[in-house]
């Protein structure tokens, strides 16, 4: 079987890469968004049919959902595999997701629901999964110095999304006070709650269309998403606004409150933060795993915009055989136990006594961290990942 593989510069591409090879299916690989990060759906069009015509394929490939390629297969009449990995992922609100080519599969039960809503036969849910043989050869290959310097008590490796709060960019002179202070209750209240997304029962679409309409520069940035159909203001102003103002704010209260007791390693401006240790960034495949090992205790804030799904960055510790504290979220159990795999928290309070337990408790966090690690290798490699993947698109119907 042979994959046309659509890469725009996924982390995990390198990894679902590999296990394709490994699980026997030859890989034509279509790299020119890698080379091009300008390039317009048509542009795609163009180059992947070229690339189909010339080198044709049993299916095509991409993280996350790209509705040019879904066009392309309707036309070329071949399967199009896609695996969500990001939440929100604005291109599943397009009129080409209900195309009967498609294959999508979604890590988020919330988000799954949704596009299952709108095309029955072609939604399927498929958890994140982790590549545990290249963590092991990054942490093999750190120094003694390295360790030493990448050994912490609490870490915490990601932005601060200060950077990535769209809403925070929005100009909202003309909305009424009354609704502003409505978002900024509702986003104070859902960071008390962990399993359950307030945004998306709150907020009405009169209240998210009267928001968007009060906003000058509410969809800029999504012209490029044509027949945008179901990309509701709604949808916008709760996952994709909110969500990320939510994680913004939650990360610096986090942040703030463990003070000195947290290293962290972001790009992020946390000079306003007292007392924590500014690391700079760690670069992924090669310094994050020593992090994630060396480190007592790693610290998972996923962004709010993930509403039931479990992170990458569950995946990513417990592969480096790190002690993950990580916030409760729907689907966790599903995948991993609470005490056996990991340790989740119900509040932000609790991540302070959590953390002094298990500090002060060697024997316990270790055996965690081990158990953690058995079950990724046992459970939720990209090899298994994909076989699951392969086996649920091309079922006998």
């Amino acid at each position: 079987m042979k994959v046309y593989f659509y890469r725009y510069g996924s982390v995990c591409e390198p990894d679902i890469l590999e296990a394709f090879e490994k699980l026997g299916l030859s890989v034509k690989q279509e790299i020119a968004e890698l080379k091009r990060k300008d390039l317009v759906p048509a542009e795609v069009v163009k180059i992947v049919s070229k690339g189909l015509q010339n080198e044709p394929c049993d299916f095509v490939f991409s993280v996350n959902f790209f509705p040019a390629l879904s066009e392309v297969c309707r036309i070329f009449n071949i399967p199009y595999l896609s695996w969500t990995v990001d939440s929100p992922v604005l291109e599943l609100y397009t009129l080409s997701v209900r195309n009967s080519c498609n294959k999508i599969f979604l890590f988020d039960r919330a988000q799954y629901e949704e596009v299952r809503a709108l095309n029955p036969a072609g939604a399927f849910y498929l958890p994140l999964a982790a590549n545990p043989d290249q963590r092991d050869k990054a942490i093999g290959a750190a120094s003694s110095s390295q360790r030493e310097n990448f050994s912490h008590d609490i870490a915490f490796v990601g932005s601060l999304y200060l950077e990535k709060s769209p809403y925070d960019k929005l100009n909202k002179s003309k909305v009424r006070p009354e609704l502003l202070g409505f978002m900024d209750g509702l986003m104070a209240s859902q960071e008390l709650i962990y399993g359950y997304y307030l945004p998306d029962e709150v907020i009405t679409d009169e209240t998210a269309d009267e928001f968007a309409s009060l906003c000058d520069n509410f969809r800029p940035g999504f012209s490029t998403l044509h027949d945008t159909d179901y990309l509701t203001n709604k949808v916008l102003l709760s996952q994709f606004f909110l969500g990320n103002a939510i994680t913004a704010r939650e990360r610096i209260h986090i942040a703030a409150m463990l003070g000195d007791k947290l290293d962290i390693y972001t790009a992020s401006d946390t000079r306003e933060i007292k007392g924590v240790r500014n690391r700079g960034l760690a670069k992924s495949l090669e310094e994050m795993p020593v992090i994630f090992n060396q480190s007592k205790i790693n610290l998972n804030l996923p962004t709010r915009a993930i509403r039931t799904g479990v992170s990458f960055r569950v995946f990513d510790v417990l592969s480096c055989g790190g002690f993950l504290l990580t916030n409760y979220q729907e689907d966790l159990g599903d995948l991993f136990e609470s005490g056996r795999d990991l340790v989740s928290y119900g509040s932000k309070e609790e991540i302070e006594s959590l953390a002094e337990y298990y500090l002060s408790h060697e024997k316990e966090r270790k055996e965690i961290a081990r158990t953690g690690y058995e079950t990724i290798r046992a459970h939720h490699t990209f090899v298994i990942r994909m076989e699951q993947m392969l086996k649920t698109a091309f079922a006998p119907s």
